[in-house]
């Protein structure tokens, strides 16, 4: 009893220091993105570096505004949430509740290899396909444009959102269904109105990792979204949070880096405020 006790003792100790380690790096991210970032705004200003609508960094009167910027991270984002999330969600019912066996171990590993692609091929595939045919299609001087980043994030948030839902429909037990189907519900009503909802709460995290691979990529995005400063639009050129950073960030120096340092924060805080709100919802309805 008591070499269990110990046992137990150690693996309960090496996980709360892992647990440390992992709140220690957040908070250490958190510290010096804020000591790096508060120069710029005091000396640009809040208000024209989050609501100014120009961004010219090495012009000889440089201008801060990142409007664009952010309205740019959440279109895109929104727009591959809503394409991405109901493909996923049911391409995920179908593979967990309807498919053949044989079927369903294909996709998986369909799946699971879109997931280890790295993003920059995607970006690649996107450059020299999408773009081209998004530039014939509609007939526009350049594909680069947001609706190319779109379907790429969309693309590249397919796994995660498959994967995690799949694995939390799989958990639902057959007991719950099978009294749904003795009851006279349909196969079909019973894998959306019994399995889906006692799935909720793995779907939903499902959706918080789409959200978050959307907004944190940036090279896939670079490769596609024409990378320009400019209001977002459709089958316009734009630049998101990311790419702002990633972009300039190498040959930066004195105010200029101290500003990107500042998007960096801005994309940091509008991660966490995402986050806190589907959580905040989640929990609610949990509740409910």
């Amino acid at each position: 009893m008591k070499k269990n006790r110990l046992i137990e003792n150690i693996v309960h100790g090496i996980f709360l220091l892992l647990g440390l380690i992992t709140v220690g790096c957040v908070l250490i991210i958190t510290i010096y993105l804020v000591i790096s970032g508060i120069p710029a705004i005091r000396e640009i200003g809040l208000v024209p570096f989050l609501f100014g609508k120009t961004w010219a960094s090495t012009s000889a009167q440089p201008l801060y505004g990142i409007l664009p910027f952010i309205l740019t991270s959440i279109y895109g984002t929104a727009g591959a949430i809503l394409l991405g999330v109901p493909i996923g969600f049911l391409t995920a019912v179908y593979l967990s509740k309807v498919a053949p066996p044989k079927i369903k171990s294909v996709m998986e590993t369909a799946v699971s290899l879109m997931a280890g692609i790295p993003s920059v091929v995607y970006g690649l595939i996107g450059m020299m396909v999408l773009v081209p045919g998004i530039r014939s299609l509609f007939r526009i001087p350049d594909g680069a444009s947001l609706l190319a980043a779109i379907i790429v994030l969309a693309i590249m948030i397919l796994p995660s959102i498959i994967k995690v839902s799949m694995t939390a429909l799989d958990a639902v037990p057959k007991e719950y269904e099978d009294a749904s189907l003795a009851l006279g519900a349909t196969p079909i009503e019973t894998y959306f109105r019994v399995s889906v909802p006692a799935a909720k709460s793995g779907i939903s995290a499902a959706v918080v990792l789409g959200v978050g691979r959307a907004i944190g990529e940036a090279m896939a995005i670079m490769m596609v979204a024409g990378n320009a400063p400019n209001m977002p639009s459709l089958f316009q050129s734009v630049r998101f949070l990311t790419t702002a950073v990633a972009s300039e960030m190498a040959y930066s120096s004195g105010l200029q880096q101290q500003a990107l340092f500042s998007i960096a924060l801005v994309l940091f805080l509008f991660i966490m405020l995402i986050n806190a709100t589907l959580n905040f919802f989640l929990k609610r309805s949990k509740e409910v």
